[in-house]
């Protein structure tokens, strides 16, 4: 890690980016490059080439626990991880099949690159950043199994920014909307494009903002989450962590 001001969670230091060879993890690779990142690893099931000599193609399948543990042993520093990788598809509730895939990239994914990254991000200080959505919080009746496994991972997002605080890593958690990408394509709604959610979630990650609402759809929840019961909540659950260590 360099000594770049530590108020800067990107200038100067090293990110890796799961999902980030379309969509929105595409173009926070963009977005990182462009707010002068020392080095970036763009991992994905079938990472793209990129020309700019910071980037790092890493084959990853968030799912495949050899290629989790292939990954953390290349990166040898690692001040920001952001968990983008995700699946949606649209079935019936009763579609196990569907909930295991779901759950297999919107939870077990994150969680397992969280595990092998730790030392990393404890030793940098850094950062970790959790891609999920505004499903988590109201389910999308048309995507069960997506918002469940959305929810599962908002829960995991809270458990280790509680967990991680006293290694001095900080966990985000983007409650995005809808984003322009091929994932939403098909919803009649308004999307916001990739890099504009890019943008704003890196703003916010270096504002230090803890819940994440990057988009004008989610942004119209911010003020009210923030100072929620269901935040309260959350502090008051993280404060137990004090009393019981």
């Amino acid at each position: 890690m360099t000594d770049t001001n530590r108020t800067d969670p990107i200038a100067g230091r090293t990110v890796l980016i799961t999902g980030a060879n379309r969509g929105l993890g595409q173009a926070l690779v963009e977005e990182v490059l462009r707010r002068d990142a020392r080095h970036v690893y763009a991992a994905a099931r079938r990472p793209l080439a990129h020309s700019d000599e910071r980037v790092t193609p890493i084959l990853l399948d968030v799912t495949d626990e050899a290629q989790v543990e292939a990954a953390a042993k290349t990166v040898e520093d690692l001040d920001v991880l952001i968990n983008n990788a995700g699946v949606s598809t649209p079935e019936e509730i009763g579609d196990r099949a569907s909930l295991d895939r779901h759950l297999a990239v919107n939870l077990y994914g994150p969680w397992a690159l969280t595990r092998a990254f730790r030392p990393h991000v404890t030793r940098a200080h850094g950062t970790v950043v959790n891609v999920l959505s505004l499903a988590a919080i109201a389910s999308l009746p048309m995507a069960p199994a997506y918002s469940m496994s959305k929810a599962a991972a908002l829960s995991l997002t809270q458990a280790t920014r509680a967990l991680l605080a006293a290694d001095g890593v900080r966990v985000h958690a983007v409650m995005a909307g809808p984003i322009d990408t091929e994932m939403s394509r098909d919803l009649p709604i308004q999307k916001t494009p990739p890099e504009t959610v890019a943008r704003n979630l890196l703003d916010a990650v270096a504002a230090g903002t803890e819940d994440i609402f990057p988009d004008p759809w989610s942004a119209e929840l911010a003020e009210a989450w923030t100072h929620g019961p269901v935040r309260k909540l959350e502090q008051d659950n993280s404060a137990l962590l004090a009393q019981l260590g």
